[in-house]
């Protein structure tokens, strides 16, 4: 378990910070860059559901949604976890890392709550319910970490020497598809803001 006894360390005021292997690095490494977007992605899930739970959100998501985004708020505590330890060929202990039951997972979410949409028939437009236009966001910056994460991905490779799992970017791609999925779930009872191309001037 984690213990913090202290929430400031000075140990960071150089602009450093440490890894998960206790090495330091740069507080603008990408590796950092990409686990600090998805803490941030999970931040903005947290809104939504406590906006649902405090019954001001709108979305009527149940509780067998809000299970399926607390569930992905702990998975992206793992996914930051992975990313801030560098790949090694062996470890003293085995580490915590992204596994393929996780994408699974979230492909299985989007594909049953996808279901019960309506088909697109154009692009729609971040808003509608307060729970919906939370998971909006969280789309959108989800789709940033996995960004970064790829960075990481270009910069330090994927092999066995300090290099980045693949996986934490696949597991952000899929989730930022499940995010938007559930943005419209939260908003099937008023209806997804349709956009319109030319904001409707010509019909003005």
């Amino acid at each position: 378990m984690v213990r913090l006894t202290r929430i400031y360390t000075r140990t960071g005021d150089d602009g450093t910070t440490g890894l998960g292997d206790f090495s330091r690095t740069r507080k603008t490494d990408p590796r950092l860059i990409a686990y600090a977007d998805a803490n941030e992605a999970n931040a903005v899930i947290g809104v939504a559901v406590a906006a649902e739970r405090a019954g001001i959100g709108g979305g009527d998501l149940g509780p067998d949604v809000l299970g399926v985004l607390e569930r992905v708020q702990n998975d992206l505590f793992d996914v930051g976890a992975d990313l801030c330890l560098p790949l090694k060929p062996e470890y003293k202990h085995p580490p915590l890392r992204v596994q393929p039951q996780w994408i699974a997972e979230l492909e299985a979410d989007c594909d049953h709550y996808n279901a019960e949409l309506a088909n697109l028939t154009s692009f729609i437009l971040p808003g509608g319910t307060v729970t919906a236009a939370h998971l909006h966001v969280a789309t959108t910056t989800a789709r940033r970490a996995e960004r970064s994460a790829w960075h990481a991905l270009e910069t330090y490779g994927s092999g066995d020497d300090d290099g980045v799992n693949p996986l934490t970017a696949t597991y952000l791609n899929r989730l930022s598809d499940l995010l938007f999925v559930l943005a419209r779930y939260a908003n099937r009872n008023a209806g997804d803001v349709l956009w319109r191309p030319g904001g409707g001037r010509a019909e003005r």
